[in-house]
């Protein structure tokens, strides 16, 4: 049944006016099932067996890990003891699994086929590393027990048909929050629908009493100016109180975003252009972004970096790097830490350090 939220209340997470939605939790078998079916070499499977966990900064109680590439750069939060941490697995695109107290939550998920909107022949793009997790068959399996699937926007990069379906099939019963824009696409495949305008409010509820809180906020117009904004989400964690704000083409409405703060924020850092027109924001809006919500930690996301091609992949540019995005935050928001995720990896954020 689908349920639109119908409440705009002034404060942050009241205890009334929500829409309620249960979830389930990963049992300990079934992760150990789904871990046991993944291969060997995690650039082309999703890996959720490792983790990247990286040391905050000024943590004299933290041990140094060594690790490669570009996250060996980046500070993060070692695993605590006596809290879950939270983990972020980026699938590359718009695409991500989270798994924060004990719920998984899967967002904008691109897992079957390529991102082609229905037109190949415009654009095509295939993931780089996790390009051979084709989610059919066995393969399926290989995703854990979800509580939600989290939806931003209504086009084929986040509202992705050929995903959707097949997943419909195997959970119909998944709760799912999702900006009313999506409607038309999700009514046929899924029953457990909540629809959430900027402003409003949803609890999602799991099997083990953990309750996360999740907003709408305003994202993108996709079309004339009087269509309905797409969404952003801020998600308040029930037990620990910390905060997470993700809206994938890095575009916000400052007057609703600064009213709120967010100890982790998800968003992309590099511009990617047609001629006059910005595709997604980034570098020194998602600077702006970072210092509205007072951010501690900013998980970039480079949701261009496909295999495209196609006519709009000859016209299709970048904008800035994530270097430059550090040394644009480093003047104005010294303090936080960026996060680079490695696909199909999770990366911890211990609770701990953050609160």
């Amino acid at each position: 049944m689908a349920t639109h939220a119908s409440c705009v209340p002034s404060s942050f997470f009241p205890s009334s006016c929500y829409a309620s939605i249960r979830g389930g939790r990963r049992s300990t078998a079934a992760a150990a099932a789904a871990a046991a079916t993944l291969p060997p070499n995690p650039t082309s499977h999703l890996c959720f067996g490792s983790s990247t966990s990286l040391r905050p900064k000024n943590s004299s109680s933290a041990t140094t890990q060594r690790h490669d590439s570009s996250a060996s750069a980046a500070a993060s939060a070692v695993k605590s003891e006596d809290s879950k941490p939270i983990e972020l697995t980026y699938l590359e695109g718009n695409s991500w699994l989270w798994d924060v107290e004990g719920l998984n939550i899967l967002v904008d998920p691109i897992l079957v086929g390529n991102l082609d909107f229905g037109l190949p022949w415009l654009f095509e793009g295939a993931k780089k590393v996790l390009g051979n997790f084709r989610m059919v068959g066995r393969q399926l399996d290989d995703l854990p027990s979800l509580d939600c699937l989290l939806i931003t926007q209504s086009l084929d990069d986040h509202c992705h048909v050929k995903t959707l379906t097949p997943l419909s099939k195997k959970m119909p019963d998944l709760p799912v929050i999702a900006t009313p824009n999506a409607e038309a696409i999700l009514r046929p495949l899924f029953s457990n629908v909540t629809y959430l305008e900027p402003g409003q409010k949803s609890v999602l509820e799991g099997k083990n009493g953990t309750n996360i809180q999740i907003c709408a906020t305003k994202g993108p117009i996709l079309g004339p100016p009087w269509q309905r904004p797409e969404n952003g989400y801020i998600i308040k964690f029930g037990q620990s109180n910390l905060t997470l704000y993700h809206e994938p083409h890095c575009v916000y409405d400052k007057s609703f975003v600064e009213n709120y703060q967010a100890d982790i924020l998800i968003t992309p850092v590099i511009k990617q252009l047609l001629p006059l027109f910005t595709l997604v924001s980034g570098q020194e809006d998602a600077v702006q972004l970072a210092k509205l919500l007072k951010a501690k930690y900013i998980v970039p996301m480079n949701n261009g970096d496909l295999n495209a091609k196609g006519i709009l992949s000859r016209i299709l540019y970048s904008e800035g790097t994530i270097e430059s995005f550090k040394e644009l935050l480093s003047k104005e928001l010294p303090d936080a830490q960026v996060l680079e995720p490695k696909p199909g990896i999770p990366l911890e954020i211990s609770v701990s350090t953050i609160s």
